[in-house]
């Protein structure tokens, strides 16, 4: 079972989009990138739904709502009433800290409790096994004890090292919380399996072994991939949204250890980051795959078109240093944060996918503009 199984996560599929990381800032940017999606039709061309951390936010959520968007009338109004009205509720809610402060004595506590938020706000219980088959959503953690990426799904939940589950029966809100695990506190993300479960083995013999097959902890997914590629590569077309933070330089970072080990931890996410994206941008140029690319901290100017929505990007800039957390943002900037993904992913598309596509007359809050 182990060729199909790994057939099954190779396969290739002409059209990705891969959703970052980033807490409710990025989570926020790409519900407003996902409507122009919607306008446009190019939701229904996906094939794949790739996500970590505050990106599988909105792809959990997308993969449970997707086949009664999809059968509503008008698409764009059915995804602002079944995914975007739900997610900008959920950012009404502050649960880092919450989840912090109850689930901090017990190890994965803070992850169960993160778990617990999702599932009430927005899944209600739905598992990997009720979500469409087509398109694939893949929802992306780092497995901390292999180092390797792990990635869930309804056809499997997988780790090339370890081994896969096939058709695993998940929940929704347990995987984004283990995407969504930041460290150090909300990590790990700690599931149980069945040793039995394990259909296929992976590379690697020595961990074909408990604990490795019943007790997994998991951390952010955009530890190992913060735009979430690497389950996309096969792809022919990649869309990308970007809603990653932007790291300011310090002149006095601090020398207590925690506050030592918050900007190592933002020095490394901004490096793996820049690199995944060098990669990328060289990937469109040498015309391996085409696509376009798309970030919270991109100048709109740069796509050169007229008729673009205006956004300062002085603008851009203030919403990309919006602290990566699951914390309730000002009202303005919920709002300004969802026109700002809407307007950067339709520029996007524009200029370097299809240029015959029309432009917006408006934001989607058209009252706070940018």
């Amino acid at each position: 079972m182990a060729a199909s199984a790994e057939g099954t996560a190779g396969a290739e599929l002409p059209v990705a989009l891969c959703l970052s990381g980033g807490g409710y800032r990025a989570m926020l940017f790409h519900a407003g990138a996902l409507l122009r999606l919607c306008e446009l039709r190019w939701v229904q061309r996906l094939d794949l739904v790739s996500s970590v951390s505050g990106g599988s936010i909105v792809a959990g959520h997308l993969a449970s709502q997707w086949d009664a968007m999809i059968a509503g009338d008008d698409l764009s109004q059915s995804y602002r009433d079944l995914v975007l009205n739900p997610l900008l509720s959920l950012s009404r809610q502050t649960i880092d800290m919450p989840a912090v402060a109850r689930g901090f004595a017990t190890p994965g506590g803070s992850a169960r409790r993160v778990a617990a938020a999702y599932g009430k706000h927005l899944f209600h219980g739905k598992t990997f096994q009720e979500i469409p088959d087509h398109p694939r959503f893949v929802i992306n953690a780092t497995n901390m004890q292999s180092g390797a990426l792990w990635r869930f799904s309804k056809s499997y939940a997988r780790d090339y090292k370890v081994g896969g589950i096939e058709k695993p029966d998940v929940g929704l809100a347990e995987a984004v919380a283990a995407s969504s695990a930041f460290p150090p506190f909300l990590s790990p993300a700690i599931l149980r399996f069945s040793p039995d479960a394990w259909s296929w083995r992976g590379a690697d013999p020595r961990m074909q072994r408990e604990p490795y097959t019943s007790r997994v902890v998991l951390s952010d997914g955009g530890i190992y991939d913060n735009l979430a590629l690497e389950s996309a590569k096969r792809c022919t077309t990649l869309l990308v949204s970007d809603g990653g933070g932007h790291l300011s330089p310090t002149p006095r970072p601090q020398d207590n250890w925690l506050g030592q080990l918050r900007r190592v931890l933002a020095v490394e996410d901004n490096q793996v980051r820049a690199l995944r994206k060098r990669a990328l941008i060289d990937g469109y140029q040498r015309n391996s795959f085409t696509g376009a690319y798309w970030g919270i901290r991109t100048d709109i100017e740069n796509y050169h078109l007229a008729d673009a929505l205006p956004c300062p990007y002085t603008e851009a800039l203030r919403l990309a240093a919006i602290r990566t957390r699951l914390a309730s943002p000002s009202e303005r900037d919920r709002f300004e944060l969802v026109n700002w993904g809407y307007a950067v992913c339709d520029a996007a598309l524009r200029a370097h996918v299809d240029r015959s596509l029309s432009p917006p007359t408006e934001f989607p809050f058209p009252e706070v503009a940018l």
